[in-house]
């Protein structure tokens, strides 16, 4: 039997955000490692200009990213286990960086510049 898709019956938004979260995790510059957990901590979040912004060589279109401003959405995640708030920002968890969210293609985009 397959897995089943969103276990954790997370909203559109919680979806995109997850996967945002995900992405910006797997740059170096925008991350560090919690050197107890072994759990990469997000520092920062890439800064939008116009109506798009770029994690690492992907382009993001800012409408689908209107969740990394939303406090409830980064508490549904923290409450799922997914993130967890630390000192210096959020830590993603082993569990919401393996979480199949089915949202990459559709909200990663080719760079033009």
């Amino acid at each position: 039997m397959s897995p089943k898709k969103n276990p954790l019956k997370l909203n559109s938004l919680q979806l995109k955000t997850l996967t945002l979260l995900q992405e910006v995790a797997r740059q170096p510059d925008l991350t560090s490692t919690d050197e107890a957990t072994g759990e990469t901590v997000i520092r920062s979040l890439p800064h939008a200009h116009g109506n798009h912004f770029h994690i690492g060589r992907a382009v993001v279109m800012t409408a689908d990213a209107t969740g990394l401003g939303n406090p409830a959405v980064w508490a549904a995640l923290g409450r799922k286990g997914l993130i967890r708030q630390v000192e210096n920002g959020y830590a993603i968890t082993a569990a919401g960086a393996e979480y199949d969210t089915g949202m990459r293609d559709q909200i990663f985009h080719g760079s033009d510049h």
